[in-house]
């Protein structure tokens, strides 16, 4: 296989979902992921990649679940499970903690925040395509949560609409390992062109991997 590269030009990071619910103690649905996020450090490779992208100067773009808020889901006529869910435990709930960036997460200047979307993919009735054209990105890095939900609806999307795909694997999570395995090993192999380790990705934008 050719070594994995990227022209810093035309790559962006995009990062799904780093929200408090997520990802840090006390969040809502931490528990259900904590086991497996742990097992591969998935947090901090989270965070090294998202500090690896500035430095090496890409584009870092954030694709996030929408927020609840009272009176949501309540009139529609279909609602996927998935949205039942959220409705239920209200997740990521606006103007909570929950519903906040993690604090190392937080956009900086320069970053581009996409419109939330309302079920699994980040690309789904967001502005998320358009951001990435105008900015002449064809080519994307992605981190976040979770893998067999958000982070394999956006890498198939992302494919149909033409964008070639590198998954970190080790920084993405999911309840389970058998559902990491689906999404990894069955699912994504068929939309991301390459699937690889935070070290790998580090490598491949041009930087040598911290010790």
């Amino acid at each position: 296989m050719t070594q994995l590269s990227f022209d810093r030009n035309n790559t962006g990071l995009l990062v799904v979902d780093p929200y408090n619910d997520f990802i840090s103690e006390g969040g809502k649905i931490w528990p259900r992921i904590k086991e497996v996020a742990e097992a591969s450090n998935c947090v901090p490779h989270m965070l090294q990649m998202l500090n690896a992208a500035r430095e090496a100067k890409l584009r870092v773009f954030y694709a996030m679940h929408h927020r609840y808020r009272a009176g949501d889901y309540e009139n529609w006529k279909f609602i996927a499970p998935i949205q039942r869910a959220a409705w239920h435990r209200k997740s990521f709930e606006f103007g909570t903690w929950g519903g906040e960036f993690r604090a190392e997460f937080v956009p900086q200047p320069g970053d581009v925040v996409a419109s939330e979307h309302w079920c699994s993919s980040g690309f789904a009735n967001t502005d998320l395509d358009l951001e990435l054209k105008r900015h002449g990105i064809q080519r994307l890095i992605v981190i976040g949560l979770v893998a067999h939900t958000c982070i394999e609806a956006t890498v198939r999307y992302a494919a149909e609409l033409g964008y070639d795909v590198t998954v970190v694997k080790d920084a993405v999570a999911d309840y389970s390992q058998e559902m990491m395995h689906a999404a990894l090993e069955v699912n994504l192999p068929n939309y991301a062109s390459a699937i690889v380790d935070t070290t790998e990705a580090i490598e491949a934008i041009g930087l040598t991997q911290a010790a």
